[in-house]
């Protein structure tokens, strides 16, 4: 099954893209937050059609401080519900921290692990999706 997974934050949404019978995950460059939970929901719909993806992951934050963000993502979650996409929730603790050891592991320099480490903490969401799975 074809699912997309998302990290979302206020600067930067991340996007990756995995096949759950491959167990296949692959980072997508980032969208722009758009200010509106219900724009944001609808451009991520419009990458699962492109995708031809079957569900949506979404990262949530439970171990944050600041309670809000969880909140914001389980909203997100509802909209993207209400276009009518099925959702799943993951815990994305430390996925942000992973993903820029990963990159900096790999030889990426500052600029490149910012730009890519929140389609790399959507990766890792999936890869936990679908270990759950298992």
């Amino acid at each position: 099954m074809r699912v997309i997974g998302v990290d979302f934050g206020s600067v930067r949404i991340g996007i990756a893209v995995g096949d759950s019978e491959a167990g296949i995950t692959t980072a997508r460059g980032p969208l722009k937050p758009s200010g509106s939970l219900a724009n944001d929901a609808a451009a991520i719909a419009r990458i699962v059609r492109q995708e031809e993806a079957l569900a949506v992951v979404v990262g949530i934050p439970l171990n944050d401080e600041d309670p809000r963000m969880a909140h914001v993502c389980r909203q997100l979650a509802v909209k993207l519900r209400e276009l009518g996409l099925a959702v799943h929730e993951v815990d994305e603790a430390l996925t942000s921290i992973e993903a820029e050891r990963n990159l900096a592991a790999a030889g990426h320099k500052v600029k490149a692990i910012r730009d890519r480490r929140d389609g790399e903490a959507a990766r890792l969401i999936l890869e936990r999706y679908f270990h759950e799975m298992a």
